[in-house]
């Protein structure tokens, strides 16, 4: 979409200005015809479609595997009640939502969905590396050093991103140079924090002889590539508890500390937004106001 919209708006008055699909559903019919612009709305209509399908049922699997309840799409409504219920009602309040929300309310939605989206990605994305080192869930198919190595990276990539999210969406007129001290800063403490998790941890990634036993790491070792496609999970009652080291559990407390004050911050924006309530933010590495720069010169004559 950005690389369409890109070369639909250049050399023409709405290029960097981008307000929303609607916007570019009347350029592309404006600039490109009727055609290309039906297409592009029954596309949008079906990324819709499926979006909503996928966060309502993802949420309803949430939901049912925290209640103990059974859940899957191949079990019938009989079978599954709760996870319907579940399903039924979220469809239910986004139906509702978007047939009589105002257009600034459902504004409000979109943004603050997509801020705190962001904000939880990096936490999602350290649980599903937690989940593909641990070889009772994944055996022969569990991450490999190098490949963790790669994926922290990837994941304080996101975690700076998310940072900077955070405090442009409260600080809605932070300097570029604060954002550019920001990613250097941040990236400059997770190089630091790898070599001393580096030097602190022992090399190893595998899980407690307790838990999982070494055995069976030779094992998964050994297999050939038929066993490793045949090789399944065993039952989640089966399933040992995960073994965390105390540099997980440190670099997990500092994570969950950061999303809390993250959104606690956006819920903070957002309310501030919904209500109308003026609240004094001050700036951050921005420019001085014209009232700044008059105390300024005057406190220096």
């Amino acid at each position: 979409m950005m690389a369409f919209c890109a070369a639909l708006f250049a050399g023409r008055p709405e290029f960097g200005n981008f307000t929303d699909t609607g916007a570019v559903l009347t350029a592309l019919d404006k600039y490109v015809g009727p055609y290309s612009a039906t297409i592009f709305a029954i596309a949008l209509l079906d990324a819709c479609l499926i979006g909503a399908a996928a966060v309502s049922l993802s949420t309803s699997y949430a939901i049912a595997d925290v209640l103990r309840v059974r859940h899957s799409l191949h079990r019938k409504v009989t079978d599954a009640i709760g996870f319907y219920v579940a399903y039924g009602i979220l469809i239910f309040i986004a139906a509702g939502l978007v047939a009589f929300a105002s257009d600034a309310l459902l504004g409000l939605f979109v943004s603050a969905v997509q801020a705190l989206a962001g904000v939880l990605l990096p936490s999602a994305t350290v649980f599903l590396l937690l989940l593909c080192n641990d070889k009772a869930v994944v055996g022969p198919w569990s991450n490999g050093p190098k490949l963790n190595v790669f994926t922290g990276a990837i994941i304080w990539s996101l975690v700076l991103l998310s940072i900077i999210l955070t405090v442009a969406t409260v600080f809605p007129d932070v300097a570029d140079s604060t954002i550019l001290k920001i990613l250097i800063g941040g990236s400059l403490l997770g190089l630091c924090g790898f070599v001393f998790s580096f030097a602190a941890r022992k090399r190893s990634y595998d899980v407690p002889a307790a838990a999982y036993g070494n055995d069976q790491d030779h094992r998964f070792a050994k297999m050939t590539m038929l066993e490793r496609r045949n090789w399944r999970m065993p039952p989640l009652n089966r399933l040992p508890a995960l073994h965390m080291t105390l540099m997980t559990k440190v670099w997990m407390g500092v994570l969950r500390g950061y999303l809390l004050i993250a959104v606690a911050l956006i819920g903070f924006k957002v309310f501030v937004a919904a209500t109308g309530v003026e609240v004094s933010i001050p700036q951050i590495g921005g420019t001085p106001t014209s009232n700044d720069a008059a105390t300024s010169n005057t406190g220096s004559k």
